[in-house]
């Protein structure tokens, strides 16, 4: 993966401003991977603890206030949300545990028993299905995200850290493999880049008048963005450590995209960009399809707040 740094001041170390910035990126990136690898293992723990050894009977829980629902309303994502994504007329919110789905904008929330565990961290829609990637592999459903079945085969994928698509055209990032490409609807892929996508992170964001061109968040720096099909990247800014991204399908030239040191927006396709106020500690967002409603969530506890925009961000109002 290249980029151009846009600055160039040597500090008394010999080291310029932004290859410090990446440098500090690259390391809370790492931190958010062993995080995540900590939160696995307390909850393998908690599960195993969970036994009950008179009459063999299994307790685990999966915390929240239980199967389908949780506190006051709120979705259920487990400890870290990862994705809040609309396919079709369903909004989408995902974490390292639980998806919970909205046909009503957020009003009210239902929990996805096909994605328990799937550990959602990026969406991608083709011609024909909803792919959802994360740390156990690829999910597909064939109706428009009512069911997900784990893919096999040919198509299997494991450890997908972030994906993308439109028409037959999907990209994968994964740290395992580098960045994949399928121009079968998800049904094959093949190795683009062994270098470039191992840290990306989330939803990629593909042209439909253009699947070559590309925007993808970058956890060691900040958005990379491809004009061949992900052979090359280049740095398109925003926030450093960018987890999250997302444009107005109806412009695309209007993007958001959340970072670890926070969010930022562009109107003109990422040649300028200034803060974007966000709710607070949200850390995904997501257009509709009419690109008239911009949602953002935020982690509380084991569920998630989910907030609406319909002036482009500039106001937010609780979904429910």
């Amino acid at each position: 993966m290249t980029s151009t740094p846009s600055r160039k001041t040597k500090s008394p170390t010999g080291a310029t401003k932004d290859e410090r910035r990446r440098v500090k990126a690259a390391e809370r990136a790492a931190e958010v991977r062993r995080a995540e690898q900590r939160a696995r293992r307390l909850r393998w723990i908690g599960a195993a603890l969970a036994v009950a050894v008179a009459g063999g009977v299994f307790l685990a829980t999966r915390g929240g206030s239980g199967e389908g629902g949780s506190a006051a309303g709120l979705p259920r994502v487990g400890g870290d949300l990862h994705t809040v994504s609309v396919a079709g007329d369903r909004l989408f919110v995902g974490g390292h545990e639980a998806v919970a789905v909205s046909g009503d904008g957020g009003r009210s929330w239902q929990d996805v028993p096909s994605l328990r565990g799937a550990d959602a961290m990026g969406w991608a829609s083709t011609s024909d299905a909803v792919l959802v990637g994360g740390h156990p592999g690829l999910y597909r459903s064939a109706d428009g995200g009512a069911a997900f079945t784990k893919v096999t085969g040919a198509g299997a994928v494991s450890d997908v850290h972030a994906i993308g698509g439109t028409g037959r055209t999907v990209y994968i990032g994964s740290p395992a493999s580098g960045l994949l490409a399928s121009t079968d609807g998800g049904k094959t892929f093949k190795t683009v880049n062994a270098e470039a996508g191992r840290s990306f992170m989330g939803t990629i964001l593909v042209d439909p008048d253009d699947p070559r061109r590309l925007i993808a968040p970058d956890m060691s720096s900040g958005l990379q963005t491809s004009g061949d099909g992900g052979r090359t990247w280049k740095s398109l800014g925003g926030p450093m450590g960018t987890m999250a991204v997302a444009w107005n399908p109806k412009d695309i030239r209007q993007i958001i995209a959340v970072g670890m040191d926070g969010a930022q927006s562009s109107t003109d396709g990422g040649k300028t960009w200034k803060q974007a106020d966000l709710p607070e500690g949200a850390s995904a967002v997501g257009y509709d399809a009419t690109g008239s409603t911009l949602y953002a969530g935020a982690l509380d506890g084991q569920n998630a707040r989910v907030h609406r925009s319909t002036d482009g961000g500039s106001t937010w109002k609780a979904t429910s």
